[in-house]
């Protein structure tokens, strides 16, 4: 009978579970993913990490489901890049449209540190509440760089570079000792315009006046009593009260669900046929390599490799039932000759289907290069792109060894054979050759920046010149066609593709687990679009020898510094 009773009651349970109302919870103290793993180590570090396409589908398709009342997140620990913040913000708004409750939580918005882009998402909900013993550290937008040529110096280490133009400031860490006037120019203006973006959506989400918001900046940060007095904050509350009031709300039986769950059970039930019509999702993130994308599993971050995003973007070109391809883009840039092989693939799949690109946080440099082919370019407000330029050099050791007293000598046959040993300083005959690259590369990027996005060679030199521009910015000068984000690039693509609004999104490459196992046939093969762990030499030191100049990398980079988040 025991054993019969607890059958009933589970059973039971299980069924009040299906019909409560539903709570969508999101929880961002360990940050999003911007798409799925692309290797066996991605898969392991982003195991218990939520997915942003899985968030913004969810919403998505919460909009319409009766049950889901409420929505709640938290908000604070692991930072957020400003453009995945607007894709969140966007797809709150339009949930808190449908009528549901929205409602964010902060333990802090920044403590003892900066919080203005956390509390920029949060003013997206209709309720904001904040830990009686938190803060808002609304204190505005800065970039910083440092510079470490005075340091290289004293340490008997030069540094020579060339640039194309004055804005590609990516080496000025290593040969000057502060901001040129074109590298203040332009990242100032990246803070202005992202300070009006935020301003914007601050104002409008608090119902206040766009004015009185800049003032409170200029006060800040806020203690949480100080944050409730100015109008900022709610409530300030635990979390046993926040959840306690929010399922009062939704009704005392509400069961609370993960918006990644919601998202994933919601998919299952509506499984699309396998021969459907549909359209092809490519993610493109990390630096631009040649080869596959993977990482190193000494750190470092994951990289998008050529041969990777070329398969992947083959096969769903070749699939005759995806009608249109979205590439999402995240990356600051990376190999030049890496990104014009993707360049060349995006090229040939848009005279076959449309294809979209979704910029991320950064579409940069080599990130720009790989996107300005296709049809249509949307960005957030907030992406950092352009950065049409290229840069190359080698750092110079040899004061430094002198001083420890290592003496080099070269063996050679032919007379520029090192001329990129770091123990000696180029020639002037080399300066000629890396002069001729640079230019090469600049006229190759520009010309095809004027191609693909239909601007004289003048304008689009004018553009370029290597500056950095926000995507609003972007998009007042033609280098981004729309603003928008992922879900924005899904229906357009849909459009473009005559198929209907709930047409399916299959990500490509597609592989069953034998397909994985076999391996692929050749490079005509979808499978060889697999990523792999890479065992990059440089390891976490990647970057830093990107910036150097160091063969890891590539000519077409963004630096880290640029990042807001």
């Amino acid at each position: 009978m025991d054993a019969g009773k607890a059958i009933f009651e589970t059973v039971g349970k299980l069924r009040q579970r299906r019909t409560a109302p539903l709570v969508l919870e999101l929880d961002l103290t360990e940050g999003l993913t911007e798409g799925p793993p692309a290797d066996p180590l991605a898969a392991l570090l982003s195991m218990r990490k939520t997915r942003l396409a899985d968030v913004l589908s969810g919403l998505k398709r919460a909009r319409q489901d009766p049950r889901v009342k409420a929505l709640v997140v938290k908000i604070g620990g692991q930072p957020l890049g400003l453009a995945m913040v607007q894709e969140l913000r966007q797809a709150v708004i339009h949930f808190r449209a449908s009528g549901k409750l929205t409602v964010a939580f902060a333990e802090s918005f920044g403590e003892f540190g900066g919080g203005t882009v956390p509390y920029y998402l949060a003013t997206a909900f209709e309720r904001v509440y904040l830990q009686p013993s938190g803060d808002v550290g609304l204190t505005g937008v800065a970039l910083e760089q440092r510079f470490l040529k005075g340091a290289l110096t004293k340490l008997g280490v030069g540094f020579e570079a060339g640039q194309r133009h004055e804005y590609k400031t990516a080496v000025n860490t290593f040969t000057q000792d502060h901001m040129t006037e074109p590298h203040r120019e332009s990242m100032g203006r990246i803070v202005e315009s992202v300070t009006e973006t935020m301003i914007a959506g601050i104002a409008d989400g608090r119902r206040l006046d766009p004015g009185k918001v800049r003032e409170l900046i200029d006060q800040g940060p806020f203690t949480a009593a100080e944050a409730k007095e100015a109008g900022l904050v709610d409530r300030l509350a635990y979390r046993d009260e926040v959840y306690d009031e929010l399922k009062g709300s939704a009704g005392g039986d509400a069961h609370l669900q993960y918006v990644s769950r919601y998202a994933r059970a919601s998919a299952v039930r509506k499984l699309p046929h396998p021969m459907a019509d549909a359209v092809a999702l490519v993610h493109g993130a990390g630096m631009i390599k040649s080869g596959r994308s993977g990482r190193s599993p000494l750190g470092g971050g994951g990289a998008m490799g050529s041969d990777t995003i070329s398969a992947a973007l083959r096969a769903a070109r070749r699939d005759e039932h995806v009608k249109a391809v979205v590439f999402r883009v995240d990356s600051p840039g990376g190999s030049y000759v890496a990104s014009d092989t993707v360049w060349r693939e995006v090229v040939l799949t848009r005279k076959v289907k449309p294809v979209i690109v979704s910029m991320g946080d950064l579409a940069a440099s080599g990130g720009y290069f790989v996107s300005m082919a296709a049809d249509v370019i949307m960005a957030q407000p907030g992406t950092l792109t352009g950065s049409i330029g290229v840069y190359g050099g080698k750092p110079v050791f040899s004061e430094l060894l002198d001083k420890l007293g290592i003496n080099s000598e070269l063996v050679a046959e032919g007379v520029n054979a090192g001329m990129f040993s770091t123990s000696r300083s180029f020639s002037p005959e080399q300066w000629e050759r890396i002069n001729a690259w640079l230019d090469r590369i600049y006229d190759d990027f520009v010309g095809k920046v004027a191609d693909s996005r239909d601007l004289t060679r003048e304008r689009a030199h004018e553009l370029a010149r290597g500056r950095v521009w926000t995507g609003a910015d972007a998009h007042a000068n033609g280098l981004v066609d729309e603003l928008g984000g992922l879900e924005d690039a899904l229906a357009l693509a849909r459009k473009r593709a005559g198929l209907g609004d709930e047409a399916p999104v299959r990500t490509f490459p597609r592989l069953n687990p034998l397909e994985r196992l076999r391996g692929p046939e050749s490079s005509e093969d979808k499978s060889a679009a697999l990523a792999r762990v890479r065992l990059d030499s440089w390891g976490p030191l990647a970057r830093l020898s990107a910036e150097l100049g160091l063969p890891a990398a590539g000519p077409l980079i963004l630096p880290e510094w640029y990042t807001i988040r």
